[in-house]
């Protein structure tokens, strides 16, 4: 479990098709301090640690996972949003965050107000659903909270501070973007298909 609190800004070193794609990810994370099996969400997605080194660590993505993800879209150089897995008397500062991705949501509208950034971004249709104004949402594995729904459009506001401590500084038009909705909505969606 995770909080979608961005905890550092990864950079794949290296990509590698090995039956399943192999990604190396940099990392200013003590890595003495995380064991081999432990789970870190990259850009919103629950991976393994299967390997690690002083400043890296490697994960192992499915065929499945990457289906589901933006991973598909991975390239050396590329940052990603890092979180490492919740301990027992964290402080949850987010919401709670599954790190499995329901699907990819798109970029549709970027557009400056102040300091901050307004994003509109467009959710499959079978997941727009789920997402209510004041909601939350992870996208790309950052716990954000809904401002506006519009069929399957939604906005997000990003305030200087998550442009800096996160990816979404360099957000664009066209960016394919990790869509988890939230654990609540999902429940409840199924306790009234029972109705």
């Amino acid at each position: 479990m995770f909080t979608g609190i961005i905890t550092d800004i990864g950079r794949i070193a290296e990509l590698e098709q090995r039956g399943d794609l192999r990604a190396r990810i940099e990392t200013v994370y003590d890595m003495e301090t995380v064991d081999l099996g432990a789970s870190i969400a990259c850009d919103g997605c629950c991976l393994t640690v299967i390997e690690k080194g002083p400043n890296w660590f490697d994960v192992q993505i499915s065929a499945e996972s990457i289906s589901k993800t933006n991973i598909g879209d991975w390239a050396v150089d590329k940052r990603i949003n890092l979180e490492r897995a919740l301990k027992v008397g964290d402080e949850l500062g987010g919401h709670i965050v599954s790190g499995h991705v329901d699907g990819v949501a798109e970029v549709v509208a970027v557009l400056d107000e102040g300091d901050s950034t307004r994003v509109t971004l467009r959710a499959p249709e079978a997941l727009a659903k789920y997402i209510a104004p004041k909601g939350s949402v992870a996208l790309n594995g950052t716990s954000l909270t809904v401002n506006e729904v519009n069929g399957c459009d939604f906005g997000i506001n990003f305030i200087p501070h998550t442009k800096q401590v996160t990816t979404w500084g360099g957000v664009a038009v066209g960016q394919r973007i990790n869509l988890e909705i939230d654990t609540l909505a999902r429940y409840v969606a199924r306790l009234r298909e029972w109705d």
